[in-house]
């Protein structure tokens, strides 16, 4: 089995979290992906925390089903090699600062000269313009900068740092991936090829969807808990007596009378209709009185019956084991030489013709090096030459 994208073959020159994230998702799908890494300088990935086997457990799951080559950008050696490949790799990601791929020799007006059809999707805390284009971030900052931050969390607790990184992945991946794919199907259409330029700020930025919405026709500023969707309703967690948490979503009339009833209080669910701010706070506080008054598995018991968009909070091993997530085969298991299979996060997305099974871990930086090198054309003696000059690894 091949995979809806194994027509595709990628150059991959990011580390850390998104440009990963998102050669993951083409590698799982079938994509060709074949990462470029520096051998000075290491991806800190490979060292994060938790290990598996003496192998960083992120490291091994962001970059399963890719091979791996180590050039020194930084040598002309290594710059013609990269212009070799893109011969045959005719899309290139990176997320490296505007302009740093042009200094190496390997920007896109450069590698664009070689092959006309070649797609370069470009990942940046800020984008290839303004006047932030070369400012240092994190997602943390991106959310912040967005306004996304203005209005997740408590008014009297102010923002949070969120469990996954919302700006890297939702902005940085997925629309890099998104990019990708538009670009390559107009390709297939012009016969040519594009800069993809994704900024994560941008991305975030069109996350508000209904807040942003509002704000731009309406006026209606976004603010900690005075959306129905984010603390201002009763549309929110609630602690059971034991100190867990559930998820209470029962917007919808016959949902909200389902919910009601089973806690024991039928007669809240018409309060539930209220838009006023000052109602919803009080049937949030009766609500929060009903929690309290039995333990998580008892209401777990309770909910599991009923269609009421109630779910309980799980803990991540919790979620694991889910009769849901099970179904979905949402974990696999991922080959690794000399040692069992890594259960991994297995590709979410679905296809009636399926996918291929997963390959191989994260590789050692340059393992495929002396492969790849071979498929250009290179000898044995030349590698050997080109790794004794430190221009691969």
């Amino acid at each position: 089995m091949s995979g809806p994208l194994s027509s595709l073959k990628v150059l991959d020159f990011s580390t850390l979290l998104p440009g990963p994230f998102a050669s993951l998702l083409l590698a799982d799908m079938g994509a060709e992906v074949l990462r470029v890494e520096s051998p000075s300088r290491m991806d800190l990935v490979r060292v994060l925390p938790p290990h598996d086997g003496g192998v960083s457990a992120s490291h091994a799951y962001l970059n399963r089903n890719k091979r791996c080559i180590a050039l020194d950008l930084k040598k002309p050696e290594a710059v013609e090699m990269v212009k070799q490949l893109v011969a045959q790799y005719d899309i290139v990601l990176e997320q490296f600062r505007p302009g740093v791929m042009d200094k190496l020799g390997v920007g896109y007006e450069a590698l664009k000269a070689i092959n006309p059809k070649l797609i370069y999707v470009s990942i940046t805390g800020y984008g290839q313009t303004g006047p932030y284009k070369d400012r240092a971030g994190h997602d943390i900052n991106y959310l912040a900068l967005a306004g996304i931050a203005s209005y997740t969390g408590r008014r009297d607790t102010g923002p949070l740092p969120l469990g996954i990184q919302a700006a890297d992945i939702a902005g940085g991946s997925l629309h890099g991936v998104i990019g990708l794919l538009a670009a390559v199907i107009q390709r297939q259409a012009t016969g040519q090829g594009q800069h993809v330029d994704i900024s994560m700020t941008d991305c975030a930025f069109s996350l508000h969807g209904m807040a942003g919405a509002g704000y731009l026709a309406a006026g209606v500023e976004p603010a900690m808990e005075n959306q129905a969707l984010n603390g201002g309703s009763f549309y929110d967690y609630y602690r059971t007596r034991d100190g867990r948490w559930f998820s209470v979503g029962s917007l919808e009339p016959q949902f909200m009378q389902q919910f009601c009833a089973a806690i024991g209080r039928p007669e809240l669910a018409a309060r539930g209709l209220s838009q006023k701010p000052e109602d919803q706070q009080a049937l949030k506080r009766e609500i929060e009185i009903e929690f309290e008054k039995r333990d998580f598995a008892e209401w777990s018991q309770v909910f599991a019956g009923l269609d009421a968009c109630v779910e309980p909070m799980l803990n991540l091993s919790e979620a694991v084991e889910h009769p849901q997530i099970k179904a979905r085969d949402l974990v696999t298991e991922v080959p690794r030489a000399g040692n069992a299979p890594q259960a991994q996060i297995a590709c979410p997305i679905k296809f009636s013709s399926g996918l291929p099974a997963p390959r191989y871990i994260g590789a050692t930086l340059g393992a495929h090096t002396a492969e790849v090198l071979a498929e250009l054309g290179y000898s044995a003696e030349q590698i050997a030459q080109l790794k004794a000059a430190k221009v691969v690894a």
